[in-house]
């Protein structure tokens, strides 16, 4: 699938969640919801995605997990906050730069319109 269809599908299964469950819920409801979304839309997707970082020759033992890789190429990472702010982007970039996948999906869920609720970042 090419990643604009894949990025469309995404926001598409997501626009999906916030109509039925609306904002304000934990983001691990969302995060559930989301899987059980795109897994009825029959795209690979994975949760609780251990990162590794690589320093040099080492591998450090760490506790960061991505919320969703999709078709182990598109990074969603999940929110549900009042306003994105920038170390939320950051996040992003970082684990994308560490898995070395081309493109993130931030969604927050705590908005009044989703249409302002997700970014595409590349």
């Amino acid at each position: 699938m090419k990643i604009d269809n894949l990025i469309y599908e995404v926001i598409g299964a997501s626009m999906e969640v916030y109509n039925t469950l609306g904002p304000g819920l934990l983001e691990s409801v969302y995060e559930k919801a989301l899987f059980y979304e795109l897994s009825l839309r029959d795209l690979d997707v994975e949760s609780h995605v251990p990162i590794k970082i690589e320093y040099k020759d080492e591998i450090i033992r760490s506790e960061f997990r991505l919320d969703l890789i999709v078709e182990d190429t598109l990074i969603v990472e999940l929110k549900s906050v009042e306003t994105l702010m920038p170390v939320h982007f950051k996040q992003l970039r970082t684990y994308m730069k560490l898995l070395d996948k081309p493109v993130g999906l931030l969604v927050n869920f705590d908005v009044s319109d989703f249409r302002t609720g997700y970014k595409v970042l590349k």
